[in-house]
């Protein structure tokens, strides 16, 4: 089975793609799609959806695994995440790919064993996991390897 996680974000969206075909999880990829702020907010939503939807297409993933939006005190902030948030789901549902959604603390919590891990700790325990040299750069790239490997512990514990 093959999972991607995607961390939502209008500047930047982490994802990663990891597969359940051994003993434990393999990396296939991560990285980030960047948007420029000299772009108009409707370039950058068609750049993450196309870049999505390629990766959609290459991996052909069993699930997606995207962060759960929690409220924050940062309107226009929030707003842009949820239409990033946005443009991700429509492109699961345009490829019939089930969204499985987490809070930024069940994340932690799936893999650093504590809730209030921090961004190095969860990058470090990436590299520990899925045994890479250097931990994922930049943090939202290992933020969604980490929604990947959270959705799969979830699903072995179901």
């Amino acid at each position: 089975m093959i999972v991607i996680g995607i961390d939502p974000g209008i500047a930047r969206t982490g994802y990663g793609v990891l597969s359940t075909g051994t003993r434990s999880p393999t990396l296939l990829t991560y990285g980030c799609i960047e948007t420029g702020s000299e772009c108009i907010r409707e370039e950058r939503l068609l750049e993450i959806h196309t870049r999505i939807s390629g990766l959609l297409d290459e991996y052909n993933p069993a699930w997606v695994a995207v962060e759960r939006l929690f409220f924050s005190r940062n309107t226009t902030s929030a707003m842009q995440v949820s239409e990033a948030r946005g443009v991700l789901l429509l492109a699961a549902a345009q490829h019939k790919i089930p969204v499985a959604e987490y809070t930024p603390n069940q994340v932690k919590q799936a893999v650093t064993g504590s809730g209030r891990a921090d961004k190095h700790q969860v990058q470090e325990m990436m590299r520990r996991l899925l045994r890479l040299e250097e931990i994922p750069r930049p943090d939202d790239a290992a933020d969604g390897l980490a929604l990947a490997l959270c959705h799969i512990n979830m699903g072995q514990l179901r």
